[in-house]
């Protein structure tokens, strides 16, 4: 690998790496932010230049079609959220809710995810890449607990044991995958680079790799939210600041299931071993189902939105699980579309929380009426996550229906059920704020509302028209998948 091949891969851990040990060593929050939100540019930048020129793989980092699709939505995500977040930070610390001291490291913590994240997703060994969860879920924890609330407090703990629980049993998982392939590449950390992993998955133990799988799935499943491991997910996200609600919906949960998809992908490689499909199939519906019907009875906005993530995460374990190119190629356009609109909804419901001074459902309405702009803003996004056309969940949503009706028309009704069930609870809820007599005010909000309608802009282009380079690309890591 030439140094001009690790340029791009280099920077993308080099910049948030260093970034986040320069902010460390800060004290002023407003200089923090705005150095924040230069890193988290440039590192959109690395990775959108992946695009043109993709490094050679060799060393501890290697670029693929599949998490070139991660990398570069993780650092747009990360990009736009560190705008909301300037503003929407400042506006708590100056009305109290937030200390200065609380948030001394609040952005030296947002690059640490931010590197950890983009070392998950480029990490050519399964180790490394453990470890690099782990880290991120680390630094999640701490930002969880950041307004020193008992409830917050308590939301990180719990997010830090169940975390932890999810975790182990990934890395019971990964060792069971080095032993597996020790006999075919022997011993040290050639039997652990996934680009070796992967030429020879056909000499694997079968019956090692088949435990594997399972631990590895209940594992970095436990991150990816779905049932009946998702316990972590809805407290985390009420008790936590809204920006880090944002990444998490949008960012993290993506990074685990790449690690899914991964292990899956090496399963699929050796004829001997089970499917990993209907595991993820099977897990992924419980959970659609299952926070279907929670979603009916939540009274705070942000769990709302946690439990709508649940159940979009299992939409797309359940498109993955299917397997096959269209289906595959759905479940990446729906995680797409997924983290620009979840990360959308939690700009908009930062606005809220902090124009009506709660996340109180019940104390939240009118907001068309009293705040057109962030009032309608909400609505687009619930359109959009509820997968009402022309928004590009629809255009997801219906991928993965059909393919489902074509292969396997008995868990088509259910998965049906689970989508008309969740979009019946979200267009209620949706009513109670959105529309009537509007409730008192209490602030008035700062961030910016460009982060939200960039969002929103992608999401309705993607339901309009999807450019062919996008669906060649796709269509080719759909194909990667099996």
């Amino acid at each position: 690998m030439t140094l001009a091949d690790i340029d791009a891969t280099a920077l993308l851990l080099a910049i948030p790496g260093f970034t986040a040990l320069a902010l460390a060593a800060l004290s002023g929050y407003r200089v923090a932010s705005q150095i924040n939100v230069a890193a988290s540019a440039l590192s959109f930048l690395c990775a959108a230049s992946l695009l043109v020129h993709r490094p050679a793989s060799g060393g501890y980092l290697f670029v693929d079609d599949l998490n070139i699709v991660f990398i570069v939505l993780s650092t747009f995500i990360g990009f736009t959220t560190s705008v909301f977040s300037a503003s929407y930070i400042e506006h708590e610390i100056e009305t109290g809710k937030l200390s200065a001291v609380n948030v001394r490291f609040y952005h030296a913590i947002y690059q640490a995810l931010m590197f950890a994240m983009n070392l998950a997703l480029l990490a050519d060994n399964i180790g490394l890449m453990w470890v690099a969860v782990e880290i991120a879920t680390l630094t999640t924890v701490m930002m969880v607990g950041i307004y020193r609330t008992p409830e917050a407090l308590e939301a990180a703990w719990k997010y830090f044991i169940l975390g932890s629980v999810g975790i182990a049993l990934a890395l019971f998982g990964t060792i069971l995958v080095y032993m597996s392939a020790q006999p075919a590449l022997g011993e040290g950390s050639d039997a652990m680079v996934w680009t070796s992993l992967m030429q020879h998955a056909a000499r694997f133990s079968p019956r090692l790799l088949n435990v594997a799988f399972v631990f590895l799935m209940l594992g970095y499943g436990t991150k990816v939210g779905l049932a009946p491991m998702h316990a972590w997910l809805p407290d985390a996200h009420a008790e936590g600041p809204t920006p880090i609600s944002a990444v998490l919906s949008g960012l993290l949960l993506n990074v685990a299931l790449y690690a899914v998809l991964r292990f899956k992908m090496l399963l699929a490689a050796n004829a001997g071993a089970i499917s990993p499909g209907p595991l993820m199939a099977t897990l992924g519906l419980v959970s659609l189902i299952f926070a279907a019907f929670m979603l009916y009875r939540r009274d705070d906005i942000k769990r709302l939105f946690a439990y709508s993530s649940i159940e979009h995460m299992g939409v797309i374990a359940f498109a993955f699980g299917m397997g096959g190119p269209l289906a595959n190629f759905a479940g990446l356009l729906h995680m797409t579309m997924h983290s620009l609109t979840k990360s959308a909804i939690f700009f908009a419901v930062g606005h809220v929380a902090q124009v009506k001074g709660t996340q109180k459902i019940a104390r939240i309405s009118g907001l068309t009426v009293s705040h057109p702009v962030i009032g309608w803003g909400l609505v687009a996004g619930v359109a959009a996550i509820a997968g009402l056309p022309p928004l590009g969940i629809f255009t997801s949503e219906f991928l993965i229906v059909s393919s489902t009706f074509a292969r396997q028309p008995l868990l088509a009704v259910p998965l049906a059920l689970g989508l008309l069930v969740a979009f019946g609870a979200l267009l209620l809820r949706l009513t109670e704020m959105a529309f009537g007599e509007p409730t008192e005010n209490a602030g008035k909000a700062q961030a910016s509302v460009i982060p939200l309608f960039a969002h929103l802009s992608l999401v309705l282009l993607a339901g309009l028209w999807l450019p062919p380079q996008l669906v060649d690309w796709f269509q080719n890591v759909a194909r990667f998948l099996g």
